[in-house]
């Protein structure tokens, strides 16, 4: 997913979890209540949106952009109701992160994706010598964001643009790609039928938004034309360049599982969506006792790398490095991007993570809304509820933690509810705990 979405995409809040879901750039989802349960959408008003187009139309046409492609892209076109439903649909259940890997870095996902790196040896390596990336971290992109180029998407790209933009929640941003959708087109790159991608306007074969597309997609084939949607070389080259852009290190990988000691401070783990909240070199989490994950010493290297527990303590541990945080600034999802080095890893031969798999059922939005009550209330969370698992709400669970003396990795799951409620019965945040006594027993 491109930045461009991420920011905005981080958008589903947890369509970066869902392994189909296209990955490019997106819009970030707001954060305003869902619609009633049963309370059906309503439908785009048509003659509104006619008069919305056609003052687009003349703004478009005043910024250069043809006739001829206004009628390719915007004759007939009407509102969809299945783009606003999608854009305003929150997930009404988390997704665990074994649940996601699972789906993720599937034997198949990973099988194939090992077909792909050799049949496209000789691209990957002109693009690794041209642009610095890896093809394994290419195809790993390629695998997530459309199934190796077979799941593009079936909204046709304007119209799925102009529906959001009319629809008014976050107008400017999708009023911004469609122009710039109109621009590809206008220069020649796709037909206006043939330029389809997911329900928020990602595209192509790596999902990447119009705005993305313009600053960083590139012509790989030579032929005159940028086709990220047929062209493999180009969709490959032009996810290399924008991770170039971006800062990847090509002497450097992204990170790797690691083995925690007895006793580990956990509140050393990063909590932000930026995997950047605790930076440590390598040196001083050799010190602090953390090992690779099969007990061997960290490599001798000054690389500044984080700690990451996707399922707090009873889950993987992983250290990351800059590489990873890049792959964050193509979508804002920490099990997004873990699945991409982890997918790299497996197609060239890597081991499976070893730490054993959590049976974990996921929290509902009602229950992870009771949990950020209950931290409200006792002074931990400044923000209103929305049901999202946020940054915000792993820190005040952790100084919650820490308050009542339990482990405080910031996680949160089926045990942390019972916990809470109890305690906002007892009207005593650490009402019933014992210190040292952890907020589950998942194993």
């Amino acid at each position: 997913m491109t930045n461009l979405l991420k920011s905005s995409v981080a958008a589903l809040g947890l369509c970066s979890f869902l392994a189909a879901c296209a990955t490019a750039p997106r819009p970030e989802v707001s954060q305003q209540a869902p619609p009633a349960v049963g309370a059906p959408e309503a439908l785009p008003d048509t003659q509104a949106f006619q008069s919305w187009l056609k003052e687009f139309r003349a703004e478009a046409a005043r910024k250069g952009i043809s006739e001829a492609t206004l009628v390719a892209a915007l004759d007939s076109i009407q509102p969809v109701t299945r783009v606003v439903e999608l854009d305003r649909k929150q997930p009404e259940f988390t997704q665990t992160f074994w649940r996601y890997l699972d789906s993720a870095v599937s034997d198949a996902r990973v099988r194939d994706g090992t077909a792909r790196l050799a049949e496209n040896k000789e691209l990957l390596a002109r693009l690794e010598s041209k642009y610095g990336v890896p093809g394994r971290f290419l195809v790993a992109f390629w695998g997530l964001e459309t199934n190796y180029g077979r799941n593009l998407g079936g909204f046709n790209t304007p119209t799925a643009l102009a529906t959001l933009a009319f629809d008014g929640r976050r107008s400017g941003f999708f009023r911004t790609e469609l122009f710039d959708a109109l621009t590809i087109i206008d220069k020649g790159h796709v037909a206006a039928g043939k330029m389809v991608g997911s329900w928020a306007g990602a595209m192509g074969q790596t999902q990447f938004m119009p705005s993305t597309f313009l600053k960083h997609a590139v012509d790989e084939t030579g032929d005159g034309r940028i086709d990220v949607w047929a062209q493999t070389p180009d969709a490959l080259g032009s996810g290399a360049n924008y991770l170039h852009n971006l800062g990847w290190d090509a002497k450097r990988g992204w990170g790797r599982e690691v083995l925690l000691p007895k006793g580990f401070d956990l509140s050393l783990a990063s909590l932000d969506s930026g995997a950047s909240e605790t930076l440590k070199p390598l040196s001083v989490w050799t010190s602090l006792g953390v090992t690779r994950a099969d007990g061997k010493p960290l490599p001798k290297q000054e690389l500044a790398a984080a700690l990451i527990l996707p399922m707090g303590m009873n889950g993987p541990a992983f250290l990351v490095y800059d590489n990873f945080r890049i792959i964050l600034k193509w979508n804002r999802s920490i099990s997004y991007a873990l699945a991409i080095g982890h997918l790299s890893d497996r197609i060239t031969g890597g081991a499976p993570i070893i730490a054993s798999k959590i049976s974990d059922d996921p929290l509902s939005r009602a229950q992870v809304m009771q949990i950020q009550g209950v931290l409200k209330k006792f002074g931990y969370l400044q923000a209103e509820p929305d049901g999202t698992l946020g940054s915000a709400t792993r820190r005040a669970l952790r100084q919650y933690q820490q308050a009542c003396r339990l482990p405080a990795d910031g996680y949160a799951n089926q045990k942390t509810v019972q916990l809470l409620r109890t305690a906002a019965e007892a009207e005593a945040p650490c009402k019933g705990l014992n210190p040292g006594v952890a907020l589950r027993d998942s194993r």
